[in-house]
């Protein structure tokens, strides 16, 4: 960097030389360019950014935000269970304890579990709370861990954990072992619902009826249709009719009843809905004139109750219909089911979420029948080595042998000709169990008893083998006991419903009423003084005219400025014919035009481009005369004349109107003037 720019970025240098007095001072060095993205290069700084940005963002999307298909759980919810199981001994454990056992595998401190384990309880599939967990109707927090207590419920402790098919690696610092899935064999996913943001994407999956999701399983299975609805636990109403398998939207309303003839009552709330936003929601409805109210109040404890009074005028059937238009009494929720699949981000539809569930359900359940067998097989050859070794009088041969392979080969060569009777040769294992026989056991030994419990295990081996032939069978036997022993628990909370269409604009058509104060020029509806013109919607536009022919459209303002020249203002209606009588250039003019399309809060003219008129008169009506009477001038003779406009056709704005006369009008109305002469003057001339 030269001299000159190092002055220019950092100030004078004092050592610097001078310029001689009365010499020519150095042209000012060039500014350094513009540096694009593309001169930077593929610099070190650039590559880390990127490989840093790019493992932070598959870190979210993988281990934080985004739910596992297999499972259907997050890393979190994986691992608050995962502990819960490792620490389970049918008695409720302090919600402190177990949030401190989690940290040993989470890494992100003791807030996000503690709020994900009371998110579970409050779901009421998986855990099971005791104490205070918060109200998802009101919204109010759980209480501190330490005074809250949780345990594993029954369905979770007997479908979520099998370490013979979990798969485990070490935690993020090394100490423990944690499960990569755990062998649910439930659709965790869809029972519970998922909510994620991360770098670039987000899920939301909504939440379903777990009966509903069994039979929806049995029927996959069956190959027959099926169809998911989602349920939750706030119960409400719900518009499924845009759901499309769980990738397009819902609605979701709350459940309204009328107590009397002025009250209404808020019993069940849509989804992600508490008490304290519906209330905020509605009062800030009233304050707007959307709904008028009169009281509200909040008798909500185990159940909603949140009781409206509504103003005496209120009309009952519109108040509701205004509950669930500008309230959340009714909320719209769109929905995107992105899981992980193979460790990658995939979106599927609900539906392909729940065959890929059942798919691995049965395998899951063929794995588990395979285990049994290989342990039933193992007990088996356990039993028949036992009965043998005892009943033969095997152990009798060990007597006289000196050194312990002597005493192995004598078991081996007193069974072997037995091998017929077992499952398979004899292992090293199988000698170390035999020789672990206590003497007790030898001399109380049943063989009647022996035999029978090989008869049952034999029994239940042929049981798993039957299994395995068809485990889709075995799968939908299964599921349909699952129904039998759990679907009552948790029935339908959200009732289906197709919602009727509402017109908010008629609904809202005497919300504002639009005042002129045409003494100050200021037009609105919080206008003080005048009659109101006319009454409108907020959803409506506005269309003023001004004397000097211009016109605007804008939303009905709370208080604006529009000068005492203001000759029209009224609801916008694009194909609304208007009546127009301007003078312009000495010339008067009449025309009829609607306005067509045009852009708010822009100024036009309903004149010809370059004229200046004046309006003299302006109507949204159709008149059948108007009547016209002229200025008093020298050697005048019509005085007065009467016009009809219905033989003007209508036009656009900017048409230059029909001609009416050169003469000074000092009066024109719709209706006779005074002193109006019946039998003087022509009829008016229209000169096109």
């Amino acid at each position: 960097m030269s001299d000159i720019q190092q002055q220019s970025l950092f100030g004078d240098d004092e050592n610097a030389p001078r310029p001689a007095k009365g010499a020519k001072a150095p042209a000012p060095a060039e500014p350094p360019p513009h540096l694009d993205a593309k001169d930077l290069g593929d610099g070190p700084l650039h590559r880390l950014m990127d490989s840093n940005f790019l493992q932070y963002a598959s870190y979210v999307i993988r281990d934080r935000a985004i739910p596992e298909l297999d499972d259907g759980l997050k890393p979190v919810q994986r691992r608050i269970l995962y502990s819960l199981n490792q620490n389970d001994d049918g008695r409720f454990i302090k919600v402190a304890n177990i949030v401190g056992y989690t940290m040993q595998f989470h890494p992100h401190g003791d807030a996000s579990i503690g709020d994900a384990l009371v998110t579970l309880v409050n779901r009421g599939y998986l855990i099971e709370g005791q104490g205070n967990f918060g109200n998802i109707h009101t919204g109010d927090p759980a209480a501190a861990p330490r005074y809250i207590e949780c345990r594993l419920t029954d369905l979770a402790a007997t479908q979520l954990f099998n370490d013979d098919l979990t798969e485990f690696i070490p935690s993020y610092d090394g100490r423990k072992k944690e499960p990569v899935v755990l062998p649910a064999k439930l659709p965790l996913l869809l029972m519970l619902g998922a909510d994620g943001i991360a770098v670039g994407l987000s899920t939301r999956v909504l939440p379903h009826n777990f009966g509903e999701l069994l039979q929806a399983q049995v029927a996959i299975l069956q190959k027959k249709p099926f169809k998911l609805v989602p349920d939750f636990p706030q119960g409400g109403l719900i518009d499924a009719r845009e759901y499309d398998e769980g990738r397009g939207k819902v609605r979701c309303r709350a459940v309204i009843d009328q107590k009397d003839e002025a009250t209404l009552v808020v019993r069940e709330l849509p989804y992600g809905v508490t008490t304290e936003t519906l209330i905020g929601s509605i009062e800030d409805a009233a304050k707007k004139g959307k709904i008028k109210t009169k009281a509200i109040r909040d008798y909500t404890a185990g159940k909603v109750e949140i009781e409206i009074a509504l103003a005496p005028d209120a009309d009952v059937q519109q108040a509701i219909q205004a509950l669930y238009v500008f309230t959340q009494c009714e909320v719209s929720l769109s929905l995107r089911p992105i899981v992980i699949k193979e460790q990658r981000p995939v979106e599927m539809s609900v539906h392909d979420i729940l065959r890929h569930n059942t798919r691995r359900l049965v395998e899951l359940l063929r794995k588990e029948l395979q285990i049994e067998r290989k342990k039933i097989d193992e007990a088996l050859q356990t039993a028949s080595l036992v009965r043998l070794f005892i009943v033969h009088r095997i152990y009798k041969r060990i007597e006289e042998c000196k050194t312990a392979p002597e005493v192995r080969q004598a078991i081996l060569d007193g069974l072997s000709p037995f091998r017929d009777q077992l499952r398979r040769d004899i292992s090293s294992a199988d000698l170390d169990m035999l020789l672990g026989i206590p003497i007790r056991r030898i001399s109380l030994y049943d063989i009647n008893k022996s035999r029978k419990e090989e008869d049952d295990l034999l029994a239940d081996f042929d049981a798993v083998e039957k299994n395995l032939t068809d485990v889709t069978a075995y799968t939908i036997k299964y599921l349909k006991n699952l129904y039998r022993d759990y679907a009552d628990l948790f029935p339908r909370k959200t009732r289906e419903s197709k919602f009727d269409a509402i017109e908010v604009r008629e609904l809202t058509a005497e919300e504002h009423a639009i005042i002129h104060d045409k003494g100050k020029g200021y037009l609105g509806y919080d206008v003080g003084g005048g009659e109101p013109l006319f009454r409108c919607s907020s959803y409506d536009k506005i269309i003023l005219v001004w004397s000097d022919c211009r016109y605007r459209v804008i939303p009905p303002p709370e208080k604006l400025f529009v000068d005492k020249n203001l000759v029209y203002a009224a609801i916008f209606d694009r194909d609304r014919v208007m009546t127009l009588v301007y003078e312009a250039d000495g010339i008067t003019h009449l025309k009829r035009f609607s306005f067509g399309g045009v852009i708010q809060n822009k100024d036009y003219f309903c004149i010809p481009e370059g004229e200046t008129g004046k309006c003299l008169f302006f109507a949204d009506n159709q008149p059948a005369t108007l009547y016209v009477k002229y200025a008093p001038r020298k050697g005048q003779q019509i005085h007065q004349q009467e016009f009809e406009p219905k033989k003007v056709a209508v036009r656009t704005p900017k048409t230059r109107g029909i001609q009416m006369t050169t003469k000074t009008i000092s009066v024109i109305d719709t209706q006779k003037p005074r002193n109006w002469d019946d039998k003087a003057g022509p009829k008016g001339a229209l000169l096109d």
